[in-house]
């Protein structure tokens, strides 16, 4: 008979995946966590692994869903507009001093329900301004980085309403830990081979070059990508700047590019809901011209939605195309998780807003300008939306006009 672990005794070897195969962390180096307060045990022991590991320092940042919550409902519109300089100063002392920074978040996809949407799209365009210097950084991996999760009583509920609060919590833990393939016997082997099966998948990307991509679907979805003639694919294990290896995301099952701004053509439609800042927005369908939304149909927030792609003038525009089979391990969990962590990683995905420069041969040490010359999407935003289904089609067309299978029936061809 089996007996199976219980979850106090793998957390230990979580927090080495998340260390180690995650943000790999390096002897001397400033960690800075930012989490829920309500995951303190964890971070406690994520804490004191780092510290194993040989962390200089330990740094958290707290953060709370209720306190949140309050602020937009009582706050004037003024407090959401700027950013304070000593937020913008903690994040640019640690990011200038080579910290690495892990991020673990937990679902409230109804957090933001009643709230003015303006005041949302508001701080977020006023945090990304007074940021850029951090976030052009992270997303040009000048460092390691890494987001991750933790379950909260909140979004346990959600997924397992017939459960009592304790048995919700702990199922969360269990398929958090599952997903994040950190129950096995030896989960850093496990990501080992898992790390090495994604690099095939990229490698292989990279060396067909693909001139554009085409997607069809019977939800309607017909849509031309056109990539960059110096794109890169990426997926699971990067470098930095600095040729230290790290993970972005775990989980991830994912391997990714950036399209070219203005090659983008066609109409999709999402395949799961997209919870964007405590807001649902699902049955949508986006038409692109030229690169850019030219409309926009949505059964369930479609006034967020428009508002999303109106951030700035290039919000509009795709700055990610992610392929993910629909037969992976967290699409066949059943579950819809309300967190694009974990959504975005059971179904092939695109992204509104900022690519990724690292997606671009010599991106990460060119500046804005640069990277908008050689086809980049550049914006204040990032957001990811779901459309992979089980009988989605992806054509690689190639310059002379070949065309390869990319994607049939949801998975890889």
């Amino acid at each position: 008979m089996t007996i199976e672990p219980t979850i106090e005794s793998l957390l230990p070897g979580y927090a080495q995946v998340l260390l180690k195969k995650g943000i790999n962390l390096q002897k001397g180096q400033i960690l800075v966590i930012a989490a829920p307060v309500e995951a303190s045990d964890f971070v406690t022991i994520l804490s004191n692994a780092a510290y194993e590991n040989g962390a200089d320092q330990v740094v958290v940042n707290w953060r709370s869903d209720d306190l949140a919550r309050l602020r937009y409902e009582h706050e004037k519109m003024e407090n959401f507009t700027s950013l304070p300089d000593w937020r913008r100063d903690f994040s640019l002392y640690y990011y200038r001093k080579g910290a690495a920074f892990l991020s673990l978040i937990a679902a409230n996809p109804y957090l933001m329900d009643g709230i003015d949407t303006k005041k949302i799209f508001a701080w977020q365009k006023a945090s990304n301004e007074a940021l850029k210097e951090y976030v052009n950084g992270v997303m040009a991996s000048k460092t390691t980085w890494l987001v991750a999760s933790v379950p909260s009583l909140v979004w346990a509920r959600i997924l397992y309403p017939d459960q009592s609060d304790e048995d919700a919590y702990n199922s969360l833990w269990r398929q958090i830990l599952a997903s994040s393939r950190a129950d096995g016997a030896d989960p850093l082997a496990d990501w080992d081979q898992h790390l090495a099966n994604l690099k095939k998948r990229r490698d292989w990307l990279t060396q067909e070059h693909f001139a554009k991509l085409h997607y069809t679907n019977s939800k309607g979805t017909d849509l031309t990508i056109t990539l960059p003639a110096r794109h890169i694919w990426q997926g699971g294990a990067e470098e930095t700047t600095s040729h230290i290896l790290f993970n972005a995301n775990i989980p991830t099952e994912e391997v990714y590019t950036a399209p070219q701004a203005d090659g983008v053509d066609g109409i999709v439609y999402n395949a799961k809901p997209l919870v964007y800042n405590g807001n649902v927005i699902d049955d949508f369908c986006l038409t692109f011209k030229n690169g850019h939304v030219t409309d926009i149909h949505a059964g369930q927030g479609e006034d967020v939605l428009k508002q999303l792609i109106s951030v700035d003038e290039n919000a509009g525009r795709l700055g990610e195309v992610a392929l993910i089979p629909y037969h992976s391990p967290i699409s066949l969990s059943n579950i819809l998780f309300y967190e694009t962590l974990f959504d975005e990683n059971a179904s092939c995905h695109l992204a509104l807003g900022k690519a990724y420069p690292t997606c671009l041969a010599g991106g990460p040490d060119m500046d804005d300008d640069a990277l908008q010359a050689n086809g980049l999407n550049e914006s204040v935003i990032h957001v990811d939306f779901m459309v992979g289904t089980d009988d989605l089609s992806i054509t690689g067309i190639k310059e002379d006009g070949t065309e390869i299978p990319v994607f049939r029936n949801g998975d890889w061809a």
